[in-house]
Parts: structure tokens; C-alpha cells; sequence
């Protein structure tokens, strides 16, 4: 739950570019700090007044809220909800301050959290680099298995590549650094582990996780709605599955 402590001020506004405000919601990555970054998404999603006000697009991070607008249909409203001329930021601006006073009253704005099972072929062709990644935490390769599929990991946020879900939650014991030289191409569903955190590439990119696993399922399809499999505030589980089931699903995946 959203500390109520936390107190919404000018300062927690800031610019970006002409069309953008990012709002922070915390200054470090953590549970806390991930509820009332959703909490604030929900907050601004559901208010009817969003399209009158120009807001475009509400995109969430680790500890900030990122809002896009069109400056000029909120300079527009300004004008005529407040009746007098304003410059477009500090209207939109004046407008976040008096939604975001609500989240002291209703601290449970953030939707209920989605679980999705994710099934993982570890290690093999697969996962080249799970027997690195045990070497360096001084386990073996079946005992990172076990660690990584037995936690359940909350998406923060979506970034990097197109539906790339950055999670939180992964055992320190399986903590392992990025590669000295990332590789031209990762193979789309590749799970990884990056220093703290654990991912999943959704389409083939260069990149320099350790590769310890793949999921057959798709992460991100342009052709659907919405593209992306996971969203921030999800919950993530990986199943392991042999690559008999790696082959079969996949072949079974559009």
C-alpha cells in the first residue's frame, strides 16, 4: 500500500520537453514506491476529464509516472475551464496537483495485480549461460533452476526493446553481472538475468544479459491488443519445461 505520508508538491513535477510531465512518485526501486506509481496510472486513467484536458498517453516506470499532452488542446481547456489563459505545463500542472491530493483518500487505486506463468526451457542451446551463472554464485546448474523458478517477480515496468518487462524479486543468490560483451543478437524469448533483475527479450535483439532459458510464448505481437503479453504490475512465474515442451509449445505458438 501507498505510504500516506507522502505529500504531492510542485517539486514532484518536472518537465519533459514541451509536451511531458514526469511525475516522481519515490526516489529509490521498491515495492512501495511500484503501488503508488500504479496507483497514480489509475488515478489519471480513470478520470473523464483526460481527453478534454489534451492528455495523450500515461506511461509508468521504476519510481515515476510519465504523462505526454498536447499543448495545445490543454491550453485550450485551461482557458476554458479556468477562464483565463495559461501556459499549457503550469495548467497541466495545476490540474495533476488536484488529482494527485485524491491518492491520500483512496490509497487502493492500483488494480489487483495479474499473474501469468511463463514456461522456461533452462540451459542447452537455450540457455547458454546458465552454467556461468551457477559457477559465479558457486551452485550448481539444476539449483539456479530451482532458485529462479520458485520466486514470483513483479513487473516494474515495460522498456528497453517492445514489451522487454523489467521484474523485481530475483534471489541474490542467483544475482549475476552482465556480460563483458554483449551478443549482436538474442534470440526473441530468451530469459535473462542482468545484474539484480531478471527478464525476458520479447523480439530478437543485441544484448548483454546472461542467457540462462527460453519461453516459446510470444511477449509482444503488433498485430494484437494489446501488444504486449506483460504489463507494469503484473506478477511473473516460471515453470520449467523440458525442450520436448519447449518444441512442442512452440510449434503450437502463432
Amino acid at each position: 500500500m501507498a505510504d500516506r505520508s507522502y505529500i504531492w508538491t510542485k517539486e514532484t513535477l518536472s518537465p519533459l520537453g514541451e509536451s511531458g510531465v514526469v511525475i516522481r512518485c519515490g526516489d529509490i526501486i521498491s515495492e512501495e514506491v511500484h503501488h503508488r506509481v500504479m496507483s497514480v496510472c489509475a488515478l489519471l486513467e480513470s478520470q473523464d476529464v483526460m481527453g478534454i484536458m489534451g492528455i495523450v498517453d500515461v506511461v509508468p516506470s521504476f519510481n515515476a509516472v510519465t504523462l505526454f499532452f498536447d499543448p495545445v488542446k490543454v491550453a485550450a481547456s485551461a482557458q476554458l475551464l479556468e477562464g483565463t489563459a495559461m501556459l499549457p505545463y503550469e495548467a497541466i500542472c495545476g490540474w495533476l496537483l488536484e488529482q494527485l491530493s485524491g491518492l491520500s483518500e483512496n490509497q487502493d487505486a492500483a488494480p489487483p495485480s495479474r499473474i501469468v506463468t511463463i514456461p522456461v526451457c533452462y540451459g542447452g542451446e537455450l540457455g547458454p549461460d546458465l552454467q556461468h551463472v551457477a559457477s559465479v554464485n558457486g551452485l550448481d546448474a539444476d539449483e539456479v533452476v530451482s532458485i529462479h523458478s520458485a520466486a514470483e517477480y513483479l513487473v516494474h515496468m515495460i522498456g528497453f526493446a517492445p514489451g522487454f518487462p523489467y521484474l523485481g524479486g530475483l534471489s541474490e543468490r542467483i544475482a549475476t553481472p552482465r556480460r563483458a560483451t554483449p551478443r549482436l543478437r538474442v534470440e526473441a524469448g530468451t530469459v535473462g538475468i542482468g545484474g539484480s533483475q531478471t527478464g525476458i527479450y520479447p523480439v530478437a535483439t543485441p544484448g548483454g544479459w546472461q542467457c540462462i532459458g527460453r519461453t516459446p510464448l510470444a511477449l509482444f505481437a503488433p498485430d494484437q491488443s494489446p501488444p504486449s503479453l506483460l504489463a507494469a504490475g503484473d506478477r511473473v512465474r516460471f515453470q520449467p519445461i523440458t525442450l520436448e515442451e519447449y518444441l512442442s509449445l512452440k510449434e503450437g505458438c502463432p
